[in-house]
C-alpha cells in the first residue's frame, strides 16, 4: 500500500532522525562496548544511590527525621548483621552476577537494524489499516498517519511496551519465588532468612541475599525479563539500572514525598518495610515495581491494616 505520492509510510529521512534519548554512535560511551555498559549499569547505579542514602543516614540532619521510617538507633539494635558484612556479601553477589551476565551476553547477537525495523513496521501498519478499512478508505487514513506514525511507533511506543513487559515479567518472577521462599520452611531457613537478618532495611543492604537466592531471584529474573521483552542491549542497560535503583530505593528507609521512584507506584520503601517487620513478613511480596500481585492474591498490607489489627488486639 502506498500513499498518493507513491511512497509508503516509511520515508528515508526517518533513518537520520533520532529521539533525544538515543546515542547514534557505535557505543553509548566511547571505547566501552554496550554489553559492558549493560553489565556495569546496575552496579554503578546501586552504589551511587546507596551512597546518597548512606550520607543521609550518617549526616545527623534534623530535617530528615520527618522522613525516616526508623531512627538510627533502631537500625543498629535490631539488625542481625553488620554493615561491613553486608558490603562484602553484596560485592560478592554482584561479582558473581556480572560473570554470569558476561557469559549470557556473549552467547547472544545484538545487531540492531533501525531502517529494516521501521520498514517492517510501516508494512505492518499499512496492511493492518487496509485489512480493517479496505483499500479505498485506508488510503486517506494512511495519508493522515504519515511517516511520523512509523517514527513514533518505533522509537516510543514499542520501547515503552518492551519496558512494561520486562517490568511485568520481573515482578511476576520475583513475586511468586519470593512468596515461595516464605511459605516453604526449607527455602526460608536456608536461603531467604539471610536477607531478613535486616529487620530494618537500609539502602546498600538491598541485595544482601544468599548467593543462590540472588542467582535464582535476580539473575534468572533479569534473563527472563530481557528475553521476553526482546530489548536491545542499550534498553537492557537502562532496565537494569532502573531495577537496581528501584531496589535500593525500596530498602532506603525513607519516605520522601517527591522521590520519583516512590511516586512511581505503590511499591515504596514504606511498603517494603512492612514486609521486613514481624507483623508483615507474610505480606507485601511484590518487588520491585508494582503491587498488583499482592492486590490480586490478597497479600497486600498497609499501615492502616497494621493499625486496625493492633486496635482489635487492644480491645479484645
Amino acid at each position: 500500500m502506498s500513499l498518493s505520492n507513491g511512497t509508503s509510510l516509511y520515508h528515508p529521512a526517518l533513518a537520520n532522525v533520532y529521539p533525544f534519548y538515543y546515542s547514534h554512535g557505535p557505543t553509548v560511551f566511547p571505547g566501552i562496548p554496550d554489553e559492558v555498559t549493560a553489565l556495569a549499569a546496575p552496579i554503578v547505579t546501586y552504589w551511587i544511590a546507596s551512597a546518597i542514602f548512606h550520607v543521609f543516614d550518617i549526616s545527623g540532619w534534623k530535617w530528615l527525621d520527618n522522613h525516616r521510617i526508623h531512627d538510627s538507633a533502631e537500625v543498629a539494635s535490631r539488625n542481625l548483621v553488620t554493615r561491613p558484612q553486608v558490603v562484602v556479601a553484596v560485592v560478592f553477589q554482584q561479582a558473581l552476577q556480572t560473570m554470569l551476565g558476561y557469559v549470557w551476553m556473549a552467547t547472544e547477537t545484538h545487531t540492531v537494524d533501525h531502517v529494516g525495523s521501521m520498514k517492517r513496521i510501516a508494512t505492518f501498519i499499512e496492511n493492518l489499516v487496509v485489512a480493517a478499512l479496505g483499500a479505498r478508505r485506508a488510503h486517506g487514513v494512511l495519508t493522515a498517519l504519515g511517516p511520523q506514525s512509523v517514527y513514533f511507533t518505533y522509537w516510543w511506543f514499542i520501547p515503552a511496551v518492551q519496558l512494561f513487559i520486562a517490568m511485568f515479567v520481573m515482578d511476576t518472577w520475583q513475586y511468586f519465588l519470593h512468596r515461595a521462599m516464605h511459605v516453604n520452611r526449607f527455602f526460608y531457613k536456608h536461603l531467604h532468612s539471610v536477607h531478613h537478618r535486616l529487620y530494618v532495611p537500609y539502602a546498600f543492604g538491598a541485595l544482601y541475599n544468599h548467593p543462590l537466592e540472588g542467582f535464582i531471584l535476580d539473575s534468572l529474573g533479569a534473563v527472563l525479563s530481557e528475553t521476553a521483552s526482546q530489548m536491545s542491549v542499550r534498553q537492557t542497560a537502562f532496565f537494569f539500572a532502573l531495577s537496581s535503583s528501584k531496589t535500593v530505593d525500596d530498602h532506603c528507609g525513607y519516605r520522601f514525598p517527591l522521590d520519583p521512584l516512590q511516586m512511581f507506584s505503590g511499591n515504596t520503601a514504606d511498603y517494603h518495610d512492612i514486609h521486613h517487620q514481624v507483623i508483615g513478613i507474610k505480606s507485601n511480596f511484590s518487588q520491585p515495581f508494582f503491587v498488583h500481585w499482592d492486590v490480586i492474591l490478597g497479600t497486600r498490607m498497609t499501615r492502616k491494616d497494621i493499625e486496625d489489627r493492633r486496635a482489635k488486639v487492644k480491645h479484645s
